[in-house]
């Protein structure tokens, strides 16, 4: 499942300038030590106990499940009928199943070959989403069939078996009948064994008005009447093979469909909107190169007939991976040639390699339990860059992994509140919570370093073994681990656990001494905490691998190593004293690092004359941030380093030190300066926004457009005057039809003119709101509106949020920008959330779109009393599955408020001198 797409990552990364003098040090423990107390004293560093749970008995288990389900589309219902062949294991007088929602009117049990017995008690336990059905006599060993009737709802929660709202192209209102079943709402389909370990095949059909498309994981293999209606017919569908229940799906609606065969032969289809199926073709292209080439990376070949991927009008994740049916958003999966941004095309991308990945990692071969989630969307979220790179070379896409995921997993893991890789999960409350930036990003970004560790043929070679050895069955994460150790000969398992059964990573500090024609290194690690220093007794280990580079060869390793223990010393041979040394080559490492004065001294002009590579540059840049961030350095050394990517030319470079500004500035929001850093932003982007101009230049391409996006937003938000002028008389001819912004240009536009504009500016932005045709048009206006400034005006955008007019996944990122926008619209959005908590938390419950509406809401806080605030109002409005992001909103509030007291006044200070007397280029 690809979870849509986050706000961009909450802050960024850390390096440093040399061991702290005691005193200092002494003053960073005592201070780091205060913080850890402060969390404390607000109840925010331990999870909650866990609620008491247990998996489905095992002595009753499905073979095959015969599930026959008529929804109807005006009332919201559907009535099931399911015929499951079952095997008694232990003899038993009840069958106990996963149910939730489902209202079942019938159910009997009739052992191969002799009588049925019929039910006499259904007992609910609504808690636990389980059904105990009792049945009079004992159920002996052996095989059976067990026949259930039952009836559900077409709910408008995008969990279970629910109804999409959709407009037909004549303007009628109507609704499709979907799924969405992962982690543990199949269950609100028809009754189940809803864990991915009791895998069964499917023989579905379904019940459906003959004017509507029905889908299905397989392919339709009988159409005919329905005997009681002529305007219905019984779709049937091929058997499934072996398959977990979260992984079925089936779709009824009405849609066009663009169609090919990948070179393997399998059949491809890309189904739309009416009318939009032209908008279908891109992901269609995407899908045909990316099934042939996992088929090659794996060497196992695509195990189903067909594959289809189809736009849902009302989805809350960016997409999900069911086998043969794979369900997206519309702007995950829809491309108009000529309205579509280029991120949108890069995000279609990612998103279909990403889900194509699960066909085999995933489905083929399942998780054995929700602890091991990680391995499925973290090797997911690793192998679709690999994909996007080979389809799309152009797109430089692993050096935005570094900004997109890896960075992102940092910020998350360097808190107290973060967890492991791997989490014990029990009761289903508890599996949202994990589909967070640590199952994917940092599983993603340790799956990419051991990837290195080991090399691509190696790789290639375990995870083939791997997959051939557990098709249709299920692994935990320690059967790759064996299958990579036994194709690499290395010590994978050992290295691994420190990074997936521990919490957090490393900080190495690199201290250097020249010693003749050597360099000898003295390096040392301990866990980077985002509130200072470790302070702990027993600090954690991890095994790193760790790659040193220097000026002579900047793209290729001078050293490869294995950091096994807390301390160690290397010597890198003949490196000149004029020469500089580099840990952690192309940002690989899940680590950051801290260099000595001297080390950090001779690495800074590679920043200025581009000798260090791009994803160096960013890696050096964003670890400075955090280290700053976490009080280890200053932050005004950090404002000086930034000032050195005057000639960057790199996207994600500036991509990632924007966002790094974008945090600054939030945190500044709470000061009497926060215009100073604005003109800070406008300094560094004015260069750069000269030298690209408006315009695309020929010989440009894909990167050049989001350069040209990202700056131009930055110098418009921040108020810089010809970008003003400009993207007020473009935006004048977009909305007159004069001249039609391009895609590339529309967020900039939009974002500059609300932001320095007023009512009128925010009528003519709901009205394009209102007629545009396409959801990613909608959606690029949703995400803007919150920069407007009035309080008035805000009011407006955030009952807009919640009106008709935006789909209810959507709701979150108006809302997230509002707080995002500005310290008024931060608290106005809080008070907001809490005046509508009902309404909000019925619409998300028990899904991660809760999660990350608080996160994106409260997170840009940086008043102490506000974390105590929010934890009190959670208190009293308990959002289960969002426990854990509550805490670390509390936490990062508290970090944030630490910051501004520590560096404040030396940060307006610096501001002042440079106004003083403005640096030279």
């Amino acid at each position: 499942m690809w979870l849509a797409a986050a706000a961009p990552s909450l802050a960024r990364r850390l390096l440093f300038l040399g061991p702290p003098p005691p005193p200092l040090l002494l003053l960073l423990l005592s201070r780091s030590s205060r913080r850890r107390r402060r969390l404390h004293s607000l109840g925010l560093a331990a999870m909650p106990e866990k609620r008491p749970f247990e998996r489905l008995p095992a002595d009753v288990s499905p073979i095959n499940y015969s599930l026959c389900l008529k929804p109807d589309l005006l009332d919201f219902t559907f009535e099931g009928k399911l015929e499951a062949a079952a095997q008694v294991r232990q003899a038993t007088n009840q069958i106990v199943m996963n149910c939730a929602d489902i209202d079942i009117i019938t159910a009997s049990y009739a052992p191969e070959g002799d009588e049925e017995i019929h039910a006499t008690g259904f007992n609910y336990q609504n808690e636990d989403e389980k059904v105990t059905l009792s049945f009079p006599s004992t159920l002996q060993t052996g095989t059976g069939t067990l026949k259930i009737d039952f009836v559900g709802e077409l709910n408008d929660k995008m969990k279970g078996f629910y109804r999409s709202k959709y407009t037909t192209p004549s303007g009628e209102v109507r609704y499709a009948a979907v799924t969405q079943f992962e982690a543990t709402d199949a269950r609100r389909a028809f009754p189940c064994w809803d864990e991915p370990a009791i895998k069964a095949t499917f023989d579905i059909s379904l019940v459906v008005p003959k004017d509507r498309v029905a889908l299905s994981n397989m392919n339709v293999i009988d159409r005919k009447p329905y005997p009681d209606d002529e305007n219905v017919v019984e779709v049937k569908f091929a058997r499934t093979p072996v398959m977990s229940t979260y992984l079925v799906a089936f779709v009824v609606g009405e849609y066009d469909f663009v169609e090919t065969r990948s070179k393997d032969g399998v059949c491809v289809r890309v189904y739309t909107p009416v009318g939009k199926a032209e908008q279908g073709k891109f992901a269609l292209e995407v899908a045909a190169k990316t099934l042939p080439f996992y088929k090659d990376y794996f060497n196992v070949p695509y195990p189903l007939p067909k594959i289809d991927l189809i736009a849902i009008a009302d989805f809350a994740a960016g997409a999900m991976e069911n086998w043969g049916l794979v369900t997206y958003r519309e702007t995950a999966l829809l491309i108009d040639p000529k309205n579509s941004c280029s991120s949108s095309r890069q995000w279609v991308a990612l998103v279909v390699g990403h889900e194509l990945a699960h066909q085999w990692f995933g489905n083929l071969v399942t998780m054995e339990w929700w602890t091991h989630l990680w391995l499925n969307e973290g090797f997911a979220s690793w192998i679709e860059y690999l994909c996007v790179d080979h389809c799309f070379p152009e797109y430089d896409i692993w050096t935005q992994f570094v900004s997109a995921d890896y960075t992102r997993a940092q910020e998350l893991d360097a808190l107290d509140n973060s967890h492991p890789i791997e989490v014990s999960v029990g009761h289903p409350s508890e599996v949202d919570e994990i589909f967070d930036a640590i199952s994917y990003s940092k599983g993603a970004s340790v799956i990419r370093m051991l990837h290195d560790y080991i090399g691509d043929k190696d790789f290639k070679k375990g995870m083939n073994m791997y997959l051939t050895k557990f098709q249709q069955k299920n692994a935990a994460t320690e059967d790759l681990w064996e299958s990579l150790e036994n194709a690499s000969g290395k010590p994978i398992a050992a290295v691994m656990n420190t990074w997936t059964k521990q919490m957090g990573f490393p900080l190495i500090y690199v201290e250097a001494e020249q010693v003749e024609d050597d360099r000898l290194l003295r390096l040392s690690q301990r866990k980077f905490c985002a509130s200072g220093p470790y302070v702990g007794e027993d600090c954690p280990q991890w095994m790193v691998p760790i790659t040193i580079s220097t000026s002579e060869d900047p793209n290729h390793a001078k050293l490869k190593i294995l950091m096994d223990k807390p301390e160690m010393n290397v010597v890198l041979k003949n490196v000149k004293p004029d020469q500089w040394v580099k840990l952690n080559l192309g940002t690989v490492g899940f680590y950051r690092t801290q260099y000595s004065s001297a080390m950090l001294e001779s690495l800074l002009p590679g920043i200025r004359d581009l000798s260090l590579p791009p994803v160096d540059r960013l890696g050096l840049q964003n670890d400075l941030f955090s280290l700053a961030r976490a009080g280890i350095i200053s932050t005004v050394e950090v404002l000086k380093v930034m000032e050195a990517f005057v000639n960057e030319p790199n996207y994600t470079v500036w991509s990632d030190l924007s966002c790094n500004l974008g945090i600054l500035s939030t945190l500044l929001s709470h000061t009497d300066f926060y215009e100073e850093i604005q003109e800070f932003v406008k300094d560094v982007f004015s260069p750069i926004g000269e030298r690209l101009g408006w315009d695309p230049k020929p010989g440009e391409g894909h990167l050049d457009a989001l350069l040209r996006g990202l700056v131009l937003g930055k110098l418009g938000k921040a108020g810089h005057k010809a970008t003003l002028e400009e993207a007020r008389r473009r935006f004048k001819d977009h909305v007159e039809g004069k001249q039609i912004l391009s895609a590339d240009l529309r967020s900039p536009v939009y974002l500059t003119v609300l932001k320095h504009g007023d009512g009128t500016t925010l009528d003519i932005m709901l009205k394009l709101h209102k007629q545009a045709d396409m959801q990613e048009e909608k959606n690029r206006i949703e995400r803007v509106l919150g920069a407007t400034l009035s309080p008035e005006l805000i009011q407006k955008v955030l009952t807009f949020a919640l009106s008709e007019e935006v789909r209810p996944q959507d709701t979150v990122s108006v809302i997230g920008g509002v707080a995002g926008g500005s310290k008024h619209g931060r608290k106005a959005a809080w008070k907001f959330i809490k005046d509508n908590w009902e309404e909000l938390y019925n619409r998300y419950q028990g899904g991660f779109l809760i999660s990350r509406l608080i996160k994106l809401s409260v997170e840009g806080f940086a008043v102490d009393k506000m974390a105590g605030e929010v934890k009190a109002f959670f208190e009293s409005h308990p959002a289960p599955s969002a426990e854990r992001t509550i805490q670390q909103c509390c936490e990062n509030i508290l970090l944030n408020a630490a910051w501004l007291k520590r560096d404040a006044e030396s940060i307006h200070q610096y501001l002042l001198q440079r106004k003083a007397s403005p640096p030279t280029a």
